[in-house]
């Protein structure tokens, strides 16, 4: 077995990842990561998904091409020059709302809503508010969150945050969590049924 991803990436991606490149964004999901949040996407049929930093959109392409036809997904960021690319490419999608807002306000706006999958790509969700994003979890939703193993474009001192924030992780006790050194560091919760 090898890492080598064989199935089709999708339809959107080539364009999205040119995009990308061409617009200096140096925050992107790499492909391995991708290709698991497509996987975890196709168990949640009918299901209602959070994307906390939509980036360009390359991550939020493979959520899609995961997710079933009646499956929404919301996808929030605060930088409206990357949103845009991921809106040119795959705005038509009727399941994709794209927001473009601070995620401290998203959070405040909207903390009655409820999901099956939270894809936490930001600091909001992540390092901020993650108390308020569990607390949005369904009983058997699942948390996912990547970078965890150190990155080149880290500043200083963030590796000692990803540190911290393992740790809070793993003394919640409403999560059933997996630590997975692979891809880029990749944690998946699922959230306790009480």
């Amino acid at each position: 077995m090898n890492q080598e991803i064989k199935q089709p990436y999708p339809p959107a991606y080539a364009n999205i990842d040119k995009a990308t490149i061409e617009s200096g964004f140096t925050m992107a999901s790499d492909t391995l990561t991708c290709s698991l949040l497509k996987t975890l996407a196709a168990t949640k049929p009918g299901g209602k998904f959070l994307e906390l930093g939509t980036g360009t959109g390359l991550s939020t392409a493979w959520i899609l091409d995961g997710m079933d036809a009646s499956s929404t997904l919301i996808s929030i960021d605060n930088d409206a020059r990357f949103l845009a690319i991921a809106d040119q490419f795959l705005g038509d999608d009727k399941r994709l709302e794209l927001v473009c807002i601070d995620g401290a306000d998203w959070f405040e706006q909207n903390k009655h809503l409820k999901f099956d999958y939270i894809f936490a790509d930001t600091w909001h969700g992540k390092y901020l508010l993650l108390d308020e994003a569990i607390a949005m979890l369904k009983p058997g939703g699942l948390y996912i969150i990547d970078d965890m193993l150190p990155q080149p474009n880290w500043p200083d001192g963030h590796h000692e945050k990803a540190i911290r924030l393992i740790e809070v992780l793993e003394q919640r006790t409403d999560l059933v969590l997996t630590k997975q050194c692979w891809a880029t560091g990749i944690v998946i919760a699922a959230k306790k049924a009480v």
